[in-house]
């Protein structure tokens, strides 16, 4: 049975950082390509960044690119996400996805993604 459980969200002031960990169990880490999703109220769940399965290629957003870093580590089947300069805006439930030989351009769409995780609250206060 797959499962992907996020950590590492909380609340925090504006311009502060955060770092999300989401942990798969089930899979072979290095064989898919694997993002963090984010859903605010009332909006619809958009893609933050991706990392893809072979760790050759990033994807970033452009609301966070700069400040939001994507890694991974195969052997601890662990995908990071460091969160610097947070604001306001980028509240929300931070989803991990993982998606079998997803690269490139591919990380930003949902539909190449096969696992979730449930989901992690991130609270950036003003």
């Amino acid at each position: 049975q797959v499962q992907l459980v996020e950590s590492g969200g909380g609340l925090v002031q504006a311009g502060g950082s955060l770092s999300l960990s989401c942990a798969a169990s089930g899979l072979t880490l290095n064989r898919y390509g694997m993002a963090w999703f984010r859903q605010a109220p009332e909006k619809e769940r958009e893609f933050v960044a991706g990392i893809s399965w072979n760790g050759g290629s990033t994807l970033y957003a452009d609301s966070v690119k700069g400040r939001f870093t994507i890694s991974r580590d195969n052997g601890k089947n662990t995908v990071y996400l460091q969160m610097n300069s947070l604001k306001p805006e980028d509240t929300a439930v931070y989803y991990c996805a993982a998606g079998l030989l997803t690269s490139g351009s591919d990380l930003r769409y949902t539909r190449r993604y096969n696992y979730w995780g449930r989901g992690t609250q991130v609270t950036v206060s003003s």
